[in-house]
Order: C-alpha cells, then structure tokens, then sequence
C-alpha cells in the first residue's frame, strides 16, 4: 500500500499519481512493492534479488517502463543493479528516478546502479529524477551510476535531474557509442545550505559517425559545493560537443573541468562553460513587472533548468 509521504515521492520522482498502468517495478525500503510486465517488456528479479533485468523485446514501439524506488526507513541505504536490455529497432521510455523522506535523525541513502544495453537501431528516452523530503535531520545521500552500450545507429536521450533536499550526490555516467550512434545527456543539479554534488562523465566515441553532447546546467544555492568532471574521449570520425554552465548564489562554489581526448585525425570536439551569477537586469525587469525577489530568482531558476 503508499500512504501520503510515498504518493508525493512517486509524483515528484515519476510523475505517478498512483500505480501506473504498463510495465513498471516499484522498489520501497529495499524491496518490491509492486510489478507488472506486458507482452513486450519483461522485468525479471536478479539471480542475488539485488536489482531487476528489463528486457525489451525488439520491434517494441511507443512504450514506456517506470521503475521508481522510494525510501522512509530510518538508517536504510539501499543499493540496486538494474540491468535493461533493449532489442533492435525497439522505441521505449524509461522513467525512473528516487525519493527519499528523511522523518528522523538517522541516514537513509541509495545507489542506483544502472547498466543499458542498447541493440541496433533501438531508440531510448531515459528520465531520471532525485528529490530527498522530510522533516528530519538524517542524511540524504543519492548515488546514481549509469552505464550505456550503444550498438550501430542508436539514439539514446538522457534526461538526469537532482531537484532538491539532497545533501551527499556522487554520480557517474559512462557510454561507450558504436557506428553512426547519438547520445545526448542533460544533467540538471540544484544544491542548497551544505549539500555537496559531484557529477563524473566518461563518454567514448568508437563508433565512426557517432555523436553525443552532453549539457549540464548547475545552480548552486547557500553554502553548497557543486563539481563537474566529462570527458569525451574521440576514436574515430565523430562530433562530440560538452556544455556546462552555472549560476551561483550566496556563498556557493564550483568547479567544472571539460575535457575532450581526440585520437582520430576527423574527429571533430568542442566545449563551451560559464559560471557566474543570476544577471541583475533579468531581475530589475521581472521585480518591474509585480514579482517580489524570491519570485524573480525562482523564475529565473527554474528557466535555467529547464
């Protein structure tokens, strides 16, 4: 059964009002709640009941897999190898993502660790969201990795989004693109008060015509610290392209380090980043129009990120 505080976490994390209809594995506290699987997508509990295996049958078209987890027990740190399998020429959307409702002083914290193996001319849109509630004082801790295997001619579409109340992030995002494959991530980090958030990026361009841009945008709010590291590593005729920007508040800081590694004569990589602050004529013009200063940055936050 959810109760009220999971209702909320599934709504903020996957946009569920309720249990979905489709395929979907729902994990709370570090075990099943609920699943169902169709015709054409399978999940399947690991060997060691430490994660699942979603097998997409190929051919599948305009289908979508949630697997939201959500946490409210005190001192948990749940941690998952979930493994997904998308047949040729297939076309599914995969929401996941984690909510945490942090009631007490204890910890509560989980690892996603996600491995995506991606067959010929398969198209996938991965959407993932982190948000940590509650009135407690406890920790919050998300560490999400994620590792991609694109064969020829795939498109994969990542969307990552840490929306708020997280205090302790590590992320880690690894691909490997095979001939004439595109992948691009966007990564989305809001840190406030002491919370700290470190995103490492290893992309590789095998593939010959493979593309991928990777763009992060970062608001880094009170005391906060946020780090970003991705490199792109070219080995063969490609484009690769990374974009980070920042708006920083308060007394946040940040480091962001691109790096692009060209071992092929027509490999074509680029970057481009900024860090600075909300710009003072954005505000004057939004205040002139009724918005009070709150309503102003928020507006503008929230723009940012989008």
């Amino acid at each position: 059964m959810l109760d009220a505080s999971d209702k909320h976490l599934l709504k903020t994390v996957a946009d569920l009002e309720d249990i979905p209809k489709g395929a979907y594995n729902i994990r709370k506290n570090g075990k099943l709640l609920s699943r169902s699987t169709t015709a054409t997508i399978d999940i399947e509990t690991s060997e060691k009941e430490d994660g699942i295996t979603v097998t997409v049958a190929p051919g599948t078209i305009n289908e979508s897999v949630h697997i939201p987890v959500i946490l409210g027990q005190a001192g948990l740190h749940d941690i998952v190898y979930n493994k997904f399998i998308i047949g040729e020429n297939a076309d599914v959307t995969i929401i996941a993502g984690c909510g945490i409702h942090c009631g007490g002083p204890e910890p509560e914290g989980h690892e996603g660790i996600h491995e995506f193996f991606v067959k010929k001319g398969a198209k996938v849109k991965y959407v993932e969201k982190h948000y940590a509630g509650g009135q407690g004082s406890g920790k919050r801790t998300l560490n999400p990795t994620t590792k991609v295997f694109l064969e020829e001619n795939v498109r994969v579409e990542m969307e990552l989004t840490q929306i708020g109340g997280v205090d302790e992030a590590n992320r880690l995002n690894e691909a490997v693109l095979g001939k004439g494959s595109s992948l691009l991530i966007t990564e989305r980090v809001m840190t406030d008060n002491n919370q700290t958030a470190v995103s490492r990026n290893k992309i590789i361009l095998e593939g010959e015509n493979s593309r991928s841009n990777m763009v992060s945008r970062s608001v880094i709010k009170g005391n906060s610290r946020q780090d970003f590291y991705a490199t792109m590593l070219a080995k063969a005729k490609c484009f690769g392209h990374i974009e980070c920007d920042a708006i920083i508040m308060d007394n946040g800081t940040n480091k962001t380090i691109p790096a692009l590694h060209a071992e092929h004569p027509d490999a074509e990589l680029s970057h481009e980043a900024s860090i600075g602050k909300i710009a003072g004529e954005q505000l004057m013009k939004l205040m002139s129009m009724g918005k009070t200063y709150e309503e102003a940055v928020n507006i503008i936050i929230q723009g940012f990120l989008r």
